[in-house]
C-alpha cells in the first residue's frame, strides 16, 4: 500500500517547554537578538558554536509541568578580525546576557572554537591565490586544472610548531577534479600542503614534497559513471497498516516500555533525557558528544591528522536532511532539528531524526517435549541521525528493544580519505586502493556519554569477569568456571579497558532497589571488541584523545562536564576533558551509591580494502547496555505472536515439495504461533 509520510513535527508549536526540550528557531533569533543589543555581535563576530545551556539537576527537579522555565543559550563568539573567542550565557527567558567571559586560548594548553562554514570558503580561496601555491601547480604541470582543483580545508591538529601555536590555524590539501561533478578525493596532490592563518588571512607556508603522479582514474559512485542499476533486486515493502506502536507529544516520545526524551544540538547532534522503561529510570541523558579520528600516517601531509568531528566540526551543525525510503524505511516519524549559523540566525533542517519500528527477528522461542512451538518476534525502536563530515558520512542509532536492552550503534560510510603514491609500490601505512590510489591506516574512535540513573542516581559500578577455577577440590572436574565482581570505587579506579577473553563488562547497580531475588536492580554496558588509540601514548593525539586510551571512564556526575575532549580540542595541546573531569579522583562508592557518568570509548580500526572504493559500504561498531536484574523476568511474556503467524505445510513461496521444510513451525496443533 502506499505510504505518506506525516508532517514533520515543529517544536515551535508547543505552548509550554519542557525544560528539556530542543531550541527552536524563534529561540535562537531571540538569543542572538539579545546578543546583538548587548554590542556583542559586531560586523566581524561569527558563532562558531550554540548550544542549549540545559536546566540544572536542581532546576528540573524544582520545575512542575506548567511552570515557567528559565530557557538559556550557550554561546562562543568569534571575533575574525582578532581572533578573540568569547563565551557568553544568555537568558531568552529574561531577555540578557547571564555571563561573558573570555577564552585563553592564547597561551597554553590553547585550543580554538569550532571552525565557521565560511572559513572552509576563505580557506581555498587564501590558498589558491598564493603565489607559491600556483607556482607548486605549475611546477607540477597541473596549471591548467587550477580552476577546477578543490583544496580541502582540514584542522591542523596540534604539532607545537613555533608559528601556529597559538594562531587559528587550519591546513589546505589539493585534490583535482577534471569537470565539475567530479570526485575530487581520488585525485590528491601529493605532498602540497598550504598552511593558512584564518585570522591574518594569509598563507603562514606551502609546502611542495615530491612529485608523484596525480591519479588518473575517476573515483566517481553516480550512476551516470557506474552504469545501469541492477533489476534482480525484486521490492520490499513494509507496511503497519493500524500506523506505528509509538507516540510523539513534542520532545516526549513513548514506545511499549520506554518513555523518553528527544533532543537535537549543533555539537552531540542526537541526546535523549529521561529515558525510562515500565515507568523506571535508566538514563538521565545520553548522547555520542565526541569521536576522533586519527591516521597512522607518516606522510608529511597526513601526520597530523587527527579530526574531532564533534569539537572541531559540530556533528549537529552538519547534519543530514532525511528522506523517505532512502535514509529510512517503514512507517517513519520525523524530527526537524534547529542550529544556528555562522552569523547566529537559526537555521532549520527538516527531518533531521528519524524515528521508525523494525522486525528484528525472534525475541524468545521454544518447541517442547510435546511438539507445540511457542514463538514472539522481537521488534525495537530506532532513533536515528545522519552527518556528514567531508569526506566522511556517519549515521548514530540508539535502538531499543522490547526485552529492555538499549543498542547503540554508529555507522561509518563515505568516501575513504587518500594520497597519492607510485602504483604497485607498497606503503607501510597505507593500502592501495585503485592504481596510485592508497588509503592510510586510521581509526573512528566514538564516546559515548550515559548519565546513568538505575531506579534513580544512587547507583555503583562493578566491573565483572568470567574466571576460570583451577582444577582441585573446587573443581575436581575441570569444567568449573565462575565470575568476579570487582567494585571500581573511584574515577581513577574506573579507568579500564574491556577484556574478551574474560567476557567483561561493566555493571550499573542501584543502591536501594532489589529484585525479587534480592540482588541490586543492575544494568550492564556491554563492549564490543574495539581496538584503543593506536598512536603511541607519548603522541599529540594522545594527549588530545586521551578518552580514546580507555573503554571505559567513569565520574561523578557534575553540571558542565559533557565533552570528553574539553570544549576546544581544536589545536588543543591536549588534557582537557577526561582527564581534567577525573583528575580529583572523587569518590564512586559512597554508603548510598553516587550520581555515576560513564564514558565509553568503541570505533573501528580501518585497514582500507578496495572494496571500500570508491564509496565505502557501511562499517558498523557499538555496544548494549541491557538489564541484569531490572526486571523480575523476561519484560516480553505479554508479546502476542505475529499478525502474520500461519500454519506452514510447505515453502514459505509455495515451492514447497512436499519434504516438510516449514511444516514444524507448529508442532501439529490447531494454533500457529511461530510468528514467522
Amino acid at each position: 500500500m502506499p505510504h505518506h509520510a506525516p508532517q514533520p513535527i515543529t517544536l515551535d508549536a508547543i505552548p509550554t517547554p519542557h525544560p528539556l526540550d530542543p531550541l527552536t528557531g524563534p529561540e535562537i533569533a531571540a538569543a542572538r537578538a539579545i546578543l546583538a543589543s548587548a554590542g556583542l555581535l559586531g560586523d566581524t563576530v561569527r558563532v562558531p558554536m550554540l548550544l542549549p545551556d540545559e536546566p540544572t539537576r536542581a532546576e528540573l527537579a524544582a520545575w512542575a509541568p506548567g511552570a515557567p522555565i528559565d530557557r538559556r543559550v550557550d554561546a562562543t563568539l568569534l571575533d575574525t578580525a582578532t581572533g578573540v573567542a568569547t563565551e557568553v550565557v544568555v537568558s531568552i527567558t529574561r531577555g540578557e546576557v547571564l555571563r561573558a567571559e573570555r577564552v585563553p586560548n592564547d597561551a597554553p594548553p590553547y585550543g580554538q572554537p569550532q571552525y565557521l562554514f565560511e572559513e572552509y570558503e576563505r580557506a581555498e580561496a587564501i590558498a589558491k591565490a598564493s603565489p607559491e601555491w600556483r607556482a607548486a601547480m605549475e611546477r607540477r604541470g597541473l596549471a591548467e586544472h587550477i580552476d577546477l582543483a578543490f583544496c580541502g580545508p582540514l584542522a591542523p591538529g596540534y604539532t607545537g610548531r613555533a608559528d601556529e601555536v597559538g594562531r587559528r590555524v587550519i591546513r589546505s590539501l589539493t585534490f583535482l577534479r577534471y569537470d565539475e561533478l567530479d570526485s575530487p578525493w581520488a585525485h590528491p596532490v601529493e605532498g602540497l600542503i598550504v598552511h593558512i592563518d584564518l585570522t591574518s588571512d594569509s598563507v603562514i607556508r606551502v609546502e611542495d614534497i615530491g612529485d608523484v603522479p596525480v591519479p588518473a582514474g575517476h573515483g566517481n559512485y553516480y550512476p551516470e559513471v557506474q552504469g545501469e542499476a541492477r533489476t534482480t533486486l525484486k521490492p520490499i515493502e513494509i507496511v503497519q497498516p493500524e500506523g506505528p506502536s509509538f507516540a510523539v507529544t513534542g520532545s516526549l516520545v513513548e514506545w511499549e516500555n520506554w518513555s523518553m526524551r528527544v533532543s537535537f544540538n549543533a555539537r552531540e547532534g542526537l541526546v535523549l533525557h529521561d529515558v525510562t522503561f515500565d515507568g523506571r529510570p535508566v538514563l538521565n541523558r545520553a548522547s555520542v558528544p565526541e569521536m576522533v579520528v586519527p591516521y597512522g600516517d607518516t606522510a608529511p601531509g597526513r601526520f597530523w591528522i587527527s579530526y574531532f568531528d564533534a569539537g572541531e566540526y559540530l556533528l549537529g551543525k552538519n547534519a543530514n536532511h532525511l528522506e523517505l525510503g532512502c535514509d529510512c524505511l517503514g512507517v517513519i516519524r520525523y524530527l526537524d532539528g534547529y542550529v544556528a549559523d555562522d552569523q547566529g540566525h537559526p537555521v532549520r533542517i527538516p527531518n533531521v531524526i528519524c524515528m521508525h519500528e523494525e522486525d528484528t527477528g525472534i525475541l524468545w522461542k521454544h518447541t517442547n517435549i510435546e511438539g507445540r512451538s511457542d514463538v514472539r518476534r522481537a521488534r525495537r525502536f530506532v532513533v536515528s541521525y545522519f552527518s556528514t563530515i567531508g569526506n566522511y558520512d556517519y549515521g548514530f542509532y540508539w535502538n531499543f528493544g522490547l526485552d529492555g536492552t538499549i543498542e547503540v550503534i554508529a555507522k561509518a560510510t563515505g568516501i575513504v580519505f587518500v594520497g597519492a603514491g607510485e602504483p604497485g609500490v607498497p606503503q607501510r601505512h597505507a593500502t592501495e586502493l585503485a592504481p596510485g590510489v592508497f588509503a592510510p591506516v586510521h581509526q573512528h574512535l566514538f564516546c559515548a556519554r550515559l548519565d546513568v540513573a538505575i531506579d534513580g542516581s544512587d547507583n555503583r559500578l562493578v566491573e565483572v569477569d568470567a574466571a576460570r577455577v583451577p582444577m582441585g577440590p573446587e573443581n575436581p572436574f575441570g569444567n568449573a568456571f565462575s565470575w568476579t565482581e570487582t567494585a571500581l570505587g573511584s574515577e581513577s579506579a574506573a579507568q579500564r579497558d574491556a577484556d574478551t577473553s574474560v567476557a567483561r563488562v561493566w555493571e550499573v547497580q542501584s543502591a536501594s532497589h532489589t529484585n525479587a531475588v534480592g540482588r541490586a536492580t543492575a544494568y550492564q554496558l556491554v563492549p564490543q571488541p574495539t581496538a584503543l588509540l593506536m598512536a603511541d601514548p607519548a603522541s599529540s593525539v594522545a594527549a588530545r584523545a586521551a578518552f580514546a586510551t580507555k573503554h571505559l571512564w567513569a565520574t561523578a556526575h557534575r553540571e558542565g562536564e559533557l565533552w570528553p575532549a574539553g570544549r576546544y580540542p581544536n589545536a588543543h595541546q591536549g588534557g582537557s576533558g577526561l582527564p581534567e573531569y577525573s583528575a580529583g579522583d572523587a569518590p564512586l562508592d559512597g554508603p548510598d551509591g553516587a550520581d555515576l557518568v560513564l564514558w565509553h570509548t568503541f570505533g573501528l580500526t580501518h585497514f582500507p580494502r578496495p572494496e571500500d572504493w570508491p564509496i565505502m559500504p557501511v562499517d558498523t561498531a557499538g555496544f548494549a547496555f541491557r538489564p541484569y536484574g531490572f526486571l523480575d523476568q523476561n519484560p516480553g511474556m505479554d508479546v502476542p505472536e505475529s499478525s502474520q503467524a500461519h500454519a506452514a505445510t510447505g515453502s514459505a513461496t509455495g515451492s514447497g515439495s512436499g519434504s516438510g521444510f516449514g511444516a514444524a513451525c507448529c508442532g501439529g496443533g490447531d494454533t500457529c504461533t511461530c510468528g514467522h
